[in-house]
């Protein structure tokens, strides 16, 4: 399997930042890590392991990132806005380097998001607030609902970086439209403590009228790794 280490000096952050890229070729996909995870993550977890057989098949190709958890929704010292603040700049490395990096490397004008647990929450933000680039999302396990990192704090980003908070009022025809062309999977446990959160944003994405596929399994299911292997060898890509 191909597996490649990159390192990228990033002006919008301030500091060097890691991706690995699995995969020679097929549907390009960013993978978030899980709260304060870094970009070897979902290899150490097992995660690559269990789509090897789609990856040695050119059927999808992974680019892991690092996140900025602790300096940003984690960063309990930091005050809830600079943690915003810090949250909108990785933002911005997302899509002004590290997805011409993917487009770049794999040719692909579209791109997949998928995540784990609060890796789950960047993937759907992100395809959330940038639909034209960002075709497909896939969560598992993933937490929508940032206010309990705000320490009571609100202002207009900490609406729209909540899709519980601005989905139910959004309206714009230009975003809906792109949303229901767009692949929407949300995977969760019977037994996972973030299972409400996935039901809810499926289902207000239901209300807006986005095709999406909720995924609840059974058999104890639970917020780990080990189901989470499972739900990638069944939904990715």
């Amino acid at each position: 399997m191909h597996r490649s280490h990159h390192r990228q000096q990033s002006s919008h952050l301030g500091r060097d930042m890691d991706l690995l890229v699995f995969g020679h070729a097929g549907r390009p996909m960013i993978v978030f890590p899980t709260s304060g995870g870094a970009y070897f993550d979902y290899e150490d977890r097992g995660m690559v392991d269990a789509i090897a057989g789609k990856l040695e098949a050119g059927d999808v190709q992974l680019f892991c990132v690092t996140t900025v958890d602790m300096e940003t929704f984690y960063a309990k010292e930091r005050h809830p806005r600079a943690r915003l603040e810090r949250y909108l700049a990785y933002e911005r490395y997302l899509i002004e380097e590290v997805v011409p990096f993917v487009v770049q490397t794999n040719g692909a004008a579209t791109i997949g998001l998928t995540g784990c647990s609060f890796g789950g929450y960047h993937a759907l933000t992100m395809a959330l607030r940038h639909p034209e680039r960002f075709t497909s999302c896939i969560t598992m396990g993933g937490a929508f609902d940032i206010g309990r990192f705000l320490n009571g704090y609100y202002d207009q980003d900490a609406y729209l970086l909540c899709p519980p908070h601005f989905l139910p009022e959004l309206s714009d025809a230009a975003y809906l439209d792109q949303y229901r062309q767009n692949k929407w999977v949300l995977v969760t446990g019977e037994e996972d403590g973030c299972r409400p959160e996935t039901e809810l944003a499926a289902r207000l994405l239901g209300e807006k009228g986005v095709p999406v596929s909720c995924h609840v399994w059974g058999d104890g299911s639970i917020h780990d790794w080990p189901e989470w292997r499972k739900m990638a060898a069944a939904y990715i890509p």
